[in-house]
């Protein structure tokens, strides 16, 4: 009779503990909901701004200060334009005119990532003490959801890098180079230096470069230095040292578009070495930092674990010494 006593009063404890672990589970999973609505607007929607004084501190050649023809000398070795060996072997030693992208992360990568938020952690201790407590279908469901989750986030950014890769196949524009006295269209990938680039109305600049010939030109350079509107160029030589990248009217720069008049430039840097590679590579060494919105559930999920943590102690100090 006394054991049937002592397992009559067990019993009651069990299913103490149990609903008190489904009470804090279902909280769990509501907040759990809630971070991941929040996770999934703010997928590619992280943005970048670059402080304009860093870019005008970024030029490695002063060639804003030497005339059109010494800019031709000191890249080609005479003014005249270059020949099918001189651009064989210039895109043999610069290489292509790309940005050079970081190594990527696989599908697999971007899968286990999904699992590294503090909330889900704390479903799968949660699933596993279901687990381990008899209540299989709970921690079936536990997993089932928080699986589904991490298969959402996959899908949306592998989705959002596909059509990144995309447009930027799309987007991918030619330039017109003067090669063997013709002007030919040619991919803004086989740009290399001392090349001659004619520009018209509407054409994307694809390298860096002093501007030879000069007419009435204007030049969308928002994406480098944030200015609206366009800025009128010049041939005129720039005698001040350290000029900054937007007070460089004698050049023109990666990722600008000509807005109004025509004119050619030779091409002085390409790829990496160009102002919008500085930036690229700058992002490269920048770690990710997190938004406020990460920090506060990151906040809010120790806080949420803290007092799970003192509640589970509390109940079990009292059951235990209670009797």
């Amino acid at each position: 009779m006394r054991s049937v006593n002592t397992m009559e009063e067990v019993h009651p404890d069990r299913d103490e503990i149990v609903r008190l672990l489904l009470h804090v589970r279902s909280g769990a999973i509501i907040v759990f909901f809630f971070y991941s609505h929040c996770r999934l607007i703010r997928i590619m929607g992280h943005k970048r701004r670059v402080n304009n004084n860093q870019l005008g501190g970024m030029a490695v050649k002063a060639y804003y200060q030497l005339s059109g023809e010494e800019v031709l000398r000191e890249v080609n070795g005479s003014e005249e334009p270059l020949t099918k060996e001189q651009i064989s072997e210039n895109q043999r030693k610069y290489g292509p005119n790309e940005l050079t992208e970081g190594k990527k992360k696989t599908t697999v990568q971007i899968f286990l990532e999904q699992y590294k938020d503090f909330l889900v952690i704390i479903l799968i201790i949660a699933a596993i003490a279901s687990g381990f407590m008899g209540d299989i279908e709970s921690a079936a469901v536990i997993v089932i959801v928080i699986t589904m989750n991490a298969i959402l986030g996959t899908v949306q950014t592998v989705k959002a890098e596909a059509s990144l890769a995309s447009l930027k196949k799309l987007s991918g524009p030619e330039a017109k180079v003067l090669r063997d006295g013709v002007v030919v269209p040619i991919p803004s990938a086989e740009v290399t230096v001392g090349d001659i680039i004619m520009l018209e109305a509407g054409d994307y600049i694809p390298a860096d470069g002093r501007i030879l010939e000069c007419a009435s030109m204007k030049v969308d350079e928002s994406a480098l230095t944030g200015e609206s509107l366009g800025v009128e160029k010049t041939t005129d030589v720039i005698e001040q040292d350290e000029v900054p990248l937007g007070d460089r009217i004698n050049m023109v720069y990666s990722g600008s578009f000509l807005t109004y008049g025509r004119g050619s430039f030779v091409v002085t840097e390409i790829g990496m070495n160009t102002e919008v590679g500085k930036i690229a590579s700058l992002l490269k060494t920048t770690s990710e930092k997190k938004t406020p919105l990460q920090v506060n559930l990151d906040q809010f999920g120790q806080k949420l674990s803290i007092l799970i943590t003192c509640i589970l102690c509390d109940f079990v100090w009292n059951q235990c010494f209670s009797r």
